[in-house]
């Protein structure tokens, strides 16, 4: 459709029109997980967020490159520039090499984000892969003159920085601020300021992970892997880099300050950052404790569960929030977003069932003709999904009502509204009926073996044998068919 796409640029701080540098090309990154736990709720939503951009600007027509990093190296307890790295303290605790860790719970991830029908990133690369890369941006920044080498690690010079450029352009944070911020992180005494943050850590004698540098044997700084893989892949300006809203400091803002203070200028043109999931009004993290992963929603097992939740529902409770809008998890709101996702694959089911008219009544004709127009004009809003879904649902009362032959619809009406309510739920938001994970032929199957119970009934019914069409009828609502009679025959559906 020929419209303006809009997007929430945090560096702007308001809605801008998306122009890509090199259209059709669009390069995107996106900061993945840092692999040493199970993947929890916090995790599914920049990767569906996300997703949702890369589904839909490749049905705009772009050729997206959608960078997404796997962090295996550097990512300091707290944040910090001191302390265990993440993943070889957990490596120490089960007895493991480092990266069996990371690849443990590399698969671990990537199968959570299957089962949330997330699609994989074009390319996926790993900080340990990318050392030479981040030690060139490191000298780079020396060479420069914004960063010092101190004891055999390097730290990022702020307030030099500071002096020409701006440290807080994103976060809005000032350089006192910042200091203030900073006194928990401050590095026993190697940093010349407290809001100085490491490029390069010398390993101590203990550390697993270290690599040669010209400095010492070390291991990058967590910042550092972000600016080095997006260039590489993606080149020294690209369109958009998102992530989580707790990015934004420090991460983010070190990302912004290393790239100019090497190359003299932003990488990132768009800025997107996703809102927190939280647990009632504090955020979901690793670090909090206060965390559910996404395993034990399928399954249910977690004291805070009233019941296990499919990944669809957890993808649809998500988009059911805009990306930017908080959400607190409650087991009110999934129970709301299981019947949701229900109303609209039930909606989406029953168009199979409709039989054209010559012509569609007013209401029907008004709903058809509005729906995709008013869907579009929602994702081309900073990807409004939850009005999407709305616009959806009224789309699933007209469908409820063909059903129950309480209006018409034309041939052609019926086939705009069947391909519209797919595109959107299925391609765009990457929904799908619940039981899509299993195969198509036991679906088939198990459909056809209802269809079959019903056409006993409806002979039973045909012979007067109320008793045995009754049974069958009551037998199947206890397993949790809805068995409805229309003009037609009998339908059904699963509740």
């Amino acid at each position: 459709m020929e419209q303006a796409l809009w997007i929430y640029n945090t560096l702007s701080r308001r809605k801008e029109v998306f122009k890509p540098l090199h259209a059709p090309n669009v390069g995107m990154y996106v900061c993945g997980p840092t692999v040493y736990g199970d993947p929890h709720l916090g995790h599914a939503r920049p990767a569906i967020t996300f997703d949702i951009l890369f589904r839909y600007l490749k049905h705009l027509g772009y050729k997206v490159r959608y960078v997404r990093n796997i962090t295996d190296v550097g990512h300091l307890e707290h944040d910090a520039d001191e302390g265990d790295d993440k993943i070889e303290k957990k490596a120490r605790l089960e007895q493991l090499e480092p990266m069996e860790i990371a690849q443990y719970y590399t698969n671990r991830y990537h199968a959570a984000m299957e089962a949330l029908n997330v699609l994989p990133p074009s390319i996926e690369p790993h900080a340990t892969g990318h050392i030479i890369e981040q030690e060139q941006l490191v000298q780079q920044i020396l060479d420069n003159g914004f960063a010092y080498e101190s004891n055999g690690s390097v730290y990022f010079d702020v307030k030099k920085y500071n002096e020409k450029h701006h440290y807080g352009i994103l976060s809005g944070r000032n350089l006192d601020d910042v200091k203030d911020a900073s006194r928990a992180l401050d590095g026993v005494g190697e940093k010349r300021n407290q809001a100085d943050f490491a490029l390069w850590k010398k390993a101590s004698p203990e550390h697993i992970m270290r690599w040669p540098s010209p400095w010492s044997d070390g291991f990058p700084g967590w910042h550092c892997e972000c600016t080095a893989m997006g260039r590489k892949y993606l080149g020294a300006h690209f369109d958009i880099h998102g992530g989580g809203m707790d990015l934004v400091f420090p991460h983010h803002e070190c990302e912004i300050a290393q790239a100019v203070a090497s190359q003299g200028d932003q990488m990132v043109h768009y800025w997107m950052h996703n809102n927190m999931i939280t647990i009632n009004g504090q955020k979901m993290g690793k670090s909090l404790g206060n965390f559910i992963t996404l395993e034990e929603f399928f399954t249910g097992n977690n004291k805070n569960l009233e019941q296990p939740y499919s990944p669809m529902t957890i993808r649809f409770f998500i988009l059911s929030a805009h990306y930017r809008g908080t959400v607190d998890f409650s087991n009110e709101a999934l129970q709301a977003s299981q019947k949701g996702l229900e109303k609209l694959m039930n909606g989406i089911a029953d168009l199979d069932r409709i039989a054209a008219s010559a012509e569609s009544d007013a209401e029907t004709k008004k709903v058809v003709g509005e729906l995709r127009q008013k869907c579009y004009d929602a994702m081309n809003d900073d990807f409004a999904t939850p009005l999407v879904i709305a616009h959806l649902f009224e789309a699933c009362s007209v469908v409820n009502k063909l059903v129950d032959h309480k209006a018409t619809i034309s041939e052609a009406d019926l086939k705009e509204l069947t391909e519209t309510m797919r595109l959107f739920a299925f391609d765009l938001l990457g929904l799908r009926p619940d039981n899509a994970g299993s195969s198509s032929h036991r679906e088939e199957a198990f459909g056809k073996v209802v269809d079959m119970v019903l056409d006993l009934r409806s002979k039973a019914k045909a012979s007067k044998d109320w008793a045995t069409s009754d049974r069958i009828r009551d037998e199947l609502a206890e397993l949790g068919f809805e068995v409805k009679d229309t003009k037609d025959g009998a339908t059904w559906k699963l509740k």
